[in-house]
């Protein structure tokens, strides 16, 4: 459940709920094929987004938010070689189980803690990624001594959509994941990462570094200009955006521990830094970062609890800034200029029983959705700065 007391487009509350049903099959176990399994999960989504009719952010409030829907979302196979340390997984996957992931981050209830808007709001129908996922092939190749190297090829759209972002149309046109599309232009996503400290035992604090970036291979329309190199906004102007070739991005992060409770190898002070940059002229999000602090186990007694406090930026990128920009020169008329939107985020997730969690959650969303006029507002004065409220319970069985 999510309400928004002040700010963005209209007040409201929503409640939302996601079933999520997994099958793992171990063929080594069932039929004596060495290293290769099976994994299948499926979604039924039910409710309304508070991002998409309330907040009117970028950043959106909710992970589990997306139109109703009961849909396949993965189903792959997967085979490891050469001792169990490269594997290759054929099938329908989501890049945002696997690429641009920190674990501390997962703890939060904020989307772009999970697949960052940089990616979700640049790529096509948002990428391989919640709610929608794509045929893709991944290689992962774990040498030993805490680095691990992967590659994905994905098809670069997983609804057909066409059009960049998280945009309602895309799941309706894949309304029950089963397009499996595969004659799009490509989308490669690459990343290394290097685990230290991490032996049983050992006395210093374990850490996570990774690099990765990304490259889709089709074509984007300009956010500014058109098809003769006339602004959009030009009354002269076609009204045809021109083709931009391709979209890439190049990302960091770092998961780091910095306490461990005495006697407690999973409780303790953790940390999580990321930042992305698609200097892509097609790049509606040209920067991105993301920070937080989690500590499990910080009160008495509450040992299984987790207490967390993240902060989000994104900003727009020059030519959605500057289309923003002709609209005003062109038309005569006062409008906001899109910059950035940014969002705080406080949680305490706390473990009611063992499978069941109940979370808290306050949210400080800054210029939603860059800082764009409200549609409901005859001035076209910007969406005010919007807190949302909300309680998550989750129930593992």
């Amino acid at each position: 459940m999510l309400g928004n007391p002040t700010g963005g487009i209209r007040r409201g509350a929503i409640a939302e709920d996601r079933l999520n049903l997994r099958l793992n099959l171990d063929l080594g176990t069932i039929a004596g094929w060495e290293g290769a399994t099976v994994h299948a999960n499926a979604y039924f989504i039910h409710g309304t987004g508070l991002s998409r009719y309330n907040v009117g952010n970028l950043l959106t409030t909710s992970v589990i938010e997306a139109l109703p829907s009961s849909r396949l979302y993965v189903l792959w196979f997967d085979q490891k070689f050469l001792d169990g340390t490269l594997a290759i997984r054929a099938g329908q996957q989501a890049a945002d189980s696997e690429f641009f992931v920190s674990q501390t981050a997962t703890l939060f209830v904020n989307s772009s803690f999970g697949w960052p808007a940089i990616t979700g709001l640049n790529l096509p129908s948002g990428g391989p990624a919640y709610p929608l996922s794509t045929p893709a092939i991944r290689a992962k190749y774990v040498p030993g001594n805490g680095v691990s190297l992967q590659v994905g090829l994905y098809d670069g759209d997983p609804a057909g959509a066409n059009r960049p972002g998280d945009d309602p149309e895309a799941q309706r046109l894949n309304r029950t994941g089963t397009n499996f599309r595969v004659h799009d232009p490509a989308l490669v996503v690459a990343e290394a990462a290097y685990a230290y400290n991490t032996e049983t035992g050992g006395t210093a604090l374990p850490g996570t570094v990774t690099l990765g970036g990304w490259q889709h291979f089709g074509r984007f329309n300009d956010p500014r200009l058109d098809t003769r190199g006339l602004p959009l906004a030009d009354p002269a102007s076609t009204g045809i955006p021109r083709r931009l070739r391709g979209n890439a991005g190049l990302y960091g992060l770092i998961d780091q521990t910095l306490l461990i409770e005495p006697e407690k190898d999973d409780e303790g002070l953790s940390v999580f830094l990321r930042a992305s940059l698609s200097p892509t002229r097609s790049s509606l999000v040209d920067a991105y970062v993301d920070a937080g602090i989690a500590y499990k186990g910080l009160f008495e007694g509450r040992e299984d609890d987790t207490l967390g406090l993240s902060l989000a930026y994104a900003r727009i990128g020059d030519g959605a800034r500057r289309a923003d920009k002709d609209s005003i020169l062109y038309s005569g008329t006062a409008m906001p200029v899109r910059r950035a939107e940014r969002v705080i985020e406080a949680t305490y997730q706390a473990l009611i029983v063992p499978g069941f969690t109940v979370q808290p959650d306050l949210q400080y969303v800054f210029h939603p959705g860059g800082g764009i006029a409200n549609p409901r507002d005859p001035d076209g004065r910007r969406l005010k700065n919007a807190a949302v409220l909300g309680l998550r319970a989750t129930v593992q069985y």
